[in-house]
């Protein structure tokens, strides 16, 4: 284990890629067809600093809590190191780059300035959308300004989770708000692939990951494909495609895909974390590992991969 810690930057990526190639690459790799382009239907996206109120719905452990926080403090922060990973921030970078007008978009900050917890179900384990209100109005504590996102326990059901949906965001009123839930009981074929065989298209390998939890990291997951669409489609005329109702948007343009040369099935290139073989393409807040997926990027106009 240490002789591969050692190892050059170059080595150790190569070395991990062919480990995840070895598991489910078939013998010919295939490109995914290019996605359609998003375009900007002229309304405003979110910039300067974006606001959490967090709402934890039903109860939590540490690992859940710590993981997501870590993501959130990851998006605007870059590690230091001798052979750093790709970063988190690169990452959100690609989303600063939706604002127009500048070839160095100005960072868009985002932080938690609010959490709460409801750990006795209080409006019951089945949520549609009658009762979003009165949660997003106790995640924000009545602050108009602050972006409502309700993480709720593996054991609730959510109206439009798991249809095909892994993540909600949407608006009560003018006020953002984001649902993400922990599939680990409801839809983990759906919504915790790849730390989760699919059910269904071709059956690659599962990835262990790379915080040792397969709900928590995969809300990182679905967390991260949240953020992009409210910041870059806050009020359902920014950047998308298709019907407002149903749109493709920023991660959702590029499903399934964690690195380059991905296809249905497999991932596309990612490292494992000699520690605990944990799959991930960016690291943040002290070096913790994180999987995130392919982002549209408006200025290359493909999907853009941290590997």
């Amino acid at each position: 284990m240490a002789s591969v810690v050692r190892l050059p930057c170059a080595r150790l990526l190569l070395l991990s890629s062919f480990l995840q190639l070895g598991l489910v690459a078939p013998l010919a790799l295939a490109s995914p067809a290019r996605p359609s382009l998003l375009t900007s239907h002229r309304g405003p996206i979110l910039h300067g600093n974006v606001n959490l109120a967090l709402i934890w719905y039903g109860p939590f452990g540490r690992v859940h809590k710590n993981v997501v926080r870590s993501f959130i403090k990851s998006l605007n922060i870059r590690s230091r190191g001798i052979c750093p990973d790709p970063q988190v921030s690169s990452w959100w970078k690609v989303v600063e780059s939706y604002q127009s007008g500048s070839p160095a978009p100005p960072p868009i900050r985002v932080q938690v300035v609010r959490q709460v917890t409801d750990v006795s179900f209080s409006v019951g384990k089945v949520l549609t959308k009658d009762f979003f209100p009165p949660l997003i109005q106790k995640a924000t504590g009545g602050n108009p300004n602050v972006i409502a996102v309700l993480f709720t326990n593996r054991d609730v059901t959510v109206q439009g989770l798991c249809m095909g949906d892994c993540y909600v965001h949407g608006l009560i009123g003018r006020q953002p708000y984001i649902i993400v839930g922990d599939p680990q009981n409801e839809c983990p074929g759906s919504c915790a692939w790849p730390f989760h065989q699919s059910d269904y298209g071709p059956m690659g390998a599962v990835l262990r990951p790379p915080n040792g939890n397969v709900g928590a990291d995969s809300m990182v997951v679905n967390l991260a494909s949240a953020l992009a669409a409210t910041v870059t489609n806050p009020y359902g005329n920014g950047y998308f495609k298709g019907p407002p109702v149903r749109p493709t948007e920023a991660a959702s343009a590029c499903p399934k895909m964690f690195g380059s040369r991905a296809f249905p099935g497999y991932t596309g290139k990612v490292r494992v974390n000699p520690v605990n073989g944990g799959g991930f393409n960016v690291q943040g807040y002290k070096g913790r590992k994180f999987l995130l997926p392919a982002i549209w990027n408006p200025r290359t106009a493909k999907c853009w991969t941290p590997l």
